[in-house]
């Protein structure tokens, strides 16, 4: 039953009772899909206490180390727990990873070398790995290091293009990366069995060619990973979903023990690779918000469905749609005009408990081609598993909306961009009397 609006704090936060109502009504409607969800994170939650359980996580775990960082027990138990979680040989969790980016990148300059061939057969990567990749020309590319990059795109309706695949993969690939989010791009996120898909395809033309999946934003939105599914290597950042909202920083990445290796080797140094990399006093954030990530994620993907099903009921594009099933946290919204997305992320910024009285503005943002606006009022600077969006100006001027470490605060995160738009004159007026 939907509260009456004046016993509520929504007015005193700026919504609007026409907006209020809006999202009520169509918000009571999807218990049947966040029931799903809590049984989803209830499955990965265990999953993550099994692991802790069978590595003996103790209070000596959380001490952390400085200097060197040898024999450093918390650091060590945590790759084992990252290394089971993902079913892997082995894993790399560290605070000397900056970032998804900086994980990516790691994976890639170790595992490559002079002559290999790079191959994406999911179309172009995300904006800030061209230059890691050299795309766009960047001091330290692969592309300085002769090492050549592929690509196959997806045909247009986001299936793989497996003709093509097959084409590209020549004696020189060495590994093949697999973007599982749709970054900035209007393509479905693939699942993990479709991953496992085209993992066993490349597989069968070349067996010893490293499958590598860029798991941002999809870590426990489904009970398998890629590396359930035959991926080498899985990849990601600790500020979106395995951190937990905790994570002040951090990357991972899990895998085959050699890949594992070759990384540890490039973060650190030859001859010493993971026996060093203190880590400080991160290890208490890294395990807590571990333990809370299944949970945390569960409540980002609510905010996800909820988005969906607003804007779609508003007469947008959105992808996911309302009802289709998730594989990451993102929700895209395509408004067709700058000004859309800018009040978009107005809003989103608005609903912040940090930086709320802030408004973003798009700005040339480095490793971007375009102007991008960013909204992230968060704990943890750039975390997206907070409640955050973000965009290029540039067509089809599209929108990606991820995070809310509680699902109180997504949705109230989208009935303030709503309200917002609704300020602005892009929703018109009549929006409530439309028929859910």
């Amino acid at each position: 039953m939907t509260p009456d609006y004046e016993s509520t704090l929504y007015g005193t936060l700026g919504i609007s009772k026409e907006v209020y109502l809006f999202c009520e009504g169509l918000w009571e409607s999807l218990n049947s899909r966040f029931q799903e969800i809590d049984a989803l994170s209830e499955y990965n939650q265990l999953k993550v206490i099994s692991a802790m359980q069978k590595n003996q996580v103790s209070e000596a775990c959380l001490l952390g180390t400085t200097g060197y960082g040898y024999n450093d027990l918390g650091r060590e138990t945590l790759e084992k727990v990252y290394s089971d979680i993902f079913h892997t040989e082995d894993a790399l969790v560290r605070p000397q990873i900056t970032c998804g980016t900086h994980a990516l990148a790691l994976a890639l300059m170790s595992n490559l070398r002079p002559g290999d061939e790079l191959l994406s057969p999911v179309g172009k990567p995300y904006d800030t790995l061209e230059e890691v990749i050299g795309i766009r020309p960047s001091k330290g590319s692969l592309k300085e290091y002769s090492i050549s990059y592929s690509q196959v795109d997806l045909l247009s309706d986001g299936s793989f293009d497996y003709e093509g695949i097959k084409n590209a993969i020549n004696e020189r690939t060495k590994l093949v990366t697999i973007q599982r989010s749709k970054g900035y791009q209007t393509r479905p996120t693939l699942s993990v069995r479709r991953i496992g898909e085209l993992i066993h395809f490349v597989k069968d033309i070349k067996p010893d060619v490293i499958c590598m999946v860029d798991n941002c934003y999809g870590e426990f939105t489904e009970k398998e990973e890629p590396s359930d599914v035959g991926a080498d290597l899985v990849v990601g950042s600790l500020i979106k979903n395995p951190g937990g909202g905790l994570a002040p920083i951090g990357g991972y990445l899990a895998g085959k023990k050699e890949c594992i290796e070759n990384a540890a080797y490039r973060l650190t140094s030859p001859g010493l690779g993971k026996e060093v990399g203190a880590s400080l006093a991160a290890l208490p954030a890294f395990y807590q918000g571990l333990f809370l990530a299944p949970s945390v994620t569960a409540n980002a993907l609510k905010a996800a469905v909820f988005a969906a099903n607003i804007y779609e009921a508003l007469g947008f594009a959105v992808l996911p749609d309302g009802k289709e099933t998730r594989h990451d946290i993102i929700q895209a919204v395509t408004f067709g005009s700058p000004e859309g997305v800018v009040a978009f992320c107005q809003g989103i910024q608005q609903a912040a408990a940090v930086d709320g009285h802030v408004t973003p503005e798009p700005w040339d943002m480095p490793g971007y081609d375009s102007p991008v606006i960013m909204a992230a009022g968060a704990f943890v600077s750039g975390s997206s598993i907070e409640l955050s969006a973000d965009g290029p100006i540039k067509p089809p001027y599209s929108v990606f909306f991820q995070g809310g470490l509680t699902w109180q605060h997504g949705k109230f995160g989208i009935m303030k961009s709503m309200q917002k738009l609704v300020e602005k004159g892009i929703i018109l007026k009549d929006f409530d009397k439309r028929n859910l």
